[in-house]
C-alpha cells in the first residue's frame, strides 16, 4: 500500500510539473557572442550589411596581404583575363627578403588571370607589382587608382602605399572598411572564382617549366585541419606588424557572411585567424536565419475603388515579390510591423497588374520592401455619367419649355395690344 501511495505521488508531481513546463513559452536561445583573441574583427551579410559582430570595427589596422583584394578587382576591372603581361626587371628586383614571391623571371610572359591566381592563391608579390605596373604605367599610378577607389567606396579610414601589404605606417584600413571593399569585391563573378581556388597550376611559359600552388588560406583546402566546408573565398595576410589577418566569405543556407580578422596570433603553430573565422561563421549561422515574411501574389490588403463598378470595385492588393530578410533566430514575426503605403487618389480604370503602393519591413534600419499589384481589372463606373446626362436632358428641357412658354407669352400680348 506504502508503495502504491509513493506512485501516486510521483505520479500527481509528474502531472504539475507537466502542465507547468507546457505553460511556458519556448524561446530558441542564442549562444553567447565570441570572446576573440584577434585584435579587430568583424562578421557582416553580405546582402543587407548588416553587422552581426564586431570587436574594434573601426580600429585602424594594418591589412598586410589582404590588401591583395582591391589589387585583384582592379585589374579585373580594368583588364581581360587573356590580356598577355612581360614581367619588367622593377618587378623581380623590388619585392623585400621575408615576402611571398612566385619568382618570376624577367621578359616572362604570363596572363592577367595567371598572375591574378599567383596573387590571390599563392600569394605572390611579385604578380601584384606586375599587375600595378601593366595597368597604372607605373606602380606609384597604380596606388593612386587604389585610393581612388576606397574613396569612391566612401572608406575614410583606409589608405594604400603599395599594392601587395608590405609594412608602411601609412598603409592602413579598418575591419569595417576592408569588409565593405570584400563585399564590393564579390560582385565580381571572376573575383569569386579565383579567390575560391584551393589551388592553381600555371602552364609552362617561355620561362619556366609548369608551376603548381596551394592556397594560402586553410580553410578552403579539403583535408586540412583547418577546413571550413562552407568557405567560398577568402585571402589571408601575415606582417609581424599586422599579425594574422584574413578576409574571407562563406555561404549556408541562403546566407552569404563575410568575415574580417585583423591582428591575429599564432599559438601553438595554430593561428587564431583560421579558427577565429569559423567560430565567427557558426555564431552568424547559429544566431541568423534568411525568413521569408511575404511570398509572391499574398494578398496584402484590399480596397474599395469608389468610382469603379459594383462588380470589380472591390479590389486585393497583391505582394509582387516576396519578402526574406535576415532576422535572429530568437525573433518572432509577430513582433514585426508591415507597412502599407498606398498611391493617392486611386480611382478607375485600373488594369490587372498595375503598381498601387508598396508593403515593406524595416528591419534593424534595413528596409524591404516590395510593389502591391491590382489583382483585376477596375471598371470605371458609368452610373455618373448617366446621371450627368440625366441632369444635363432635365436642363435642356427645362430650357426648352421657358423658350417655349415665353415666346408663346409674348406672342399673345402683342395679339391683344392690336
Amino acid at each position: 500500500m506504502k508503495i502504491k501511495s509513493n506512485l501516486n505521488k510521483l505520479f500527481a508531481i509528474f502531472l504539475i510539473c507537466l502542465f507547468f513546463f507546457a505553460n511556458i513559452p519556448f524561446v530558441f536561445a542564442t549562444s553567447e557572442e565570441p570572446n576573440l583573441i584577434s585584435q579587430s574583427a568583424i562578421l557582416v551579410d553580405n546582402k543587407t550589411g548588416k553587422i552581426l559582430f564586431s570587436k574594434n570595427e573601426n580600429e585602424k589596422m594594418y591589412p598586410a596581404s589582404t590588401t591583395k583584394i582591391i589589387t585583384a578587382i582592379i585589374a579585373l576591372e580594368n583588364c581581360q583575363l587573356d590580356e598577355i603581361v612581360t614581367i619588367s626587371y622593377n618587378t623581380v628586383m623590388s619585392i623585400p627578403d621575408g615576402y611571398s614571391s612566385a619568382y618570376l623571371q624577367v621578359d616572362e610572359k604570363l596572363t592577367v588571370e595567371q598572375l591574378l591566381e599567383l596573387l590571390l592563391v599563392h600569394s605572390a608579390n611579385d604578380a601584384a607589382n606586375a599587375l600595378a605596373e601593366y595597368i597604372g604605367g607605373s606602380v606609384e599610378s597604380f596606388i593612386s587608382m587604389m585610393n581612388t577607389k576606397v574613396n569612391e567606396l566612401g572608406l575614410s579610414d583606409t589608405h594604400f602605399t603599395n599594392a601587395f601589404g608590405m609594412h608602411d605606417d601609412n598603409h592602413y584600413t579598418t575591419a569595417k572598411d576592408l569588409c565593405n571593399i570584400m563585399r564590393y569585391c564579390m560582385k565580381n563573378e571572376n573575383f569569386r572564382k579565383i579567390a575560391g581556388k584551393a589551388s592553381c597550376a600555371i602552364p609552362a611559359t617561355n620561362k619556366s617549366d609548369i608551376r603548381r600552388y596551394v592556397s594560402t588560406n586553410s580553410l578552403i583546402i579539403p583535408n586540412s585541419n583547418h577546413y571550413y566546408p562552407y568557405l567560398t573565398c577568402g585571402k589571408t595576410g601575415y606582417t609581424s606588424q599586422a599579425g594574422d589577418c584574413l578576409v574571407s566569405c562563406s555561404y549556408k543556407d541562403d546566407l552569404e557572411l563575410i568575415c574580417v580578422i585583423l591582428g591575429g596570433k599564432t599559438i601553438d603553430d595554430t593561428s587564431t585567424r583560421f579558427s577565429e573565422t569559423k567560430t565567427l561563421f557558426e555564431y552568424g549561422y547559429d544566431n541568423y536565419s534568411i525568413r521569408t515574411l511575404l511570398h509572391s501574389n499574398d494578398k496584402i490588403t484590399s480596397l474599395e475603388v469608389k468610382n469603379g463598378t459594383k462588380d470589380t470595385k472591390n479590389l486585393d492588393l497583391l505582394a509582387n515579390s516576396s519578402i526574406c530578410a535576415l532576422l535572429e533566430n530568437s525573433m518572432l514575426e509577430e513582433e514585426l510591423n508591415l507597412e502599407i503605403n498606398l498611391k493617392e487618389d486611386i480611382k478607375a480604370p485600373i488594369e490587372q497588374g498595375d503598381v498601387l503602393g508598396t508593403a515593406s519591413y524595416t528591419i534593424d534600419k534595413i528596409e524591404y520592401k516590395t510593389d502591391l499589384l491590382a489583382s483585376h481589372l477596375v471598371e470605371k463606373s458609368k452610373l455618373l455619367n448617366y446621371i450627368i446626362m440625366t441632369i444635363v436632358g432635365i436642363f435642356l428641357l427645362v430650357l426648352i419649355y421657358f423658350i417655349f412658354f415665353h415666346k408663346r407669352k409674348t406672342n399673345v400680348y402683342e395679339i391683344k395690344n392690336f
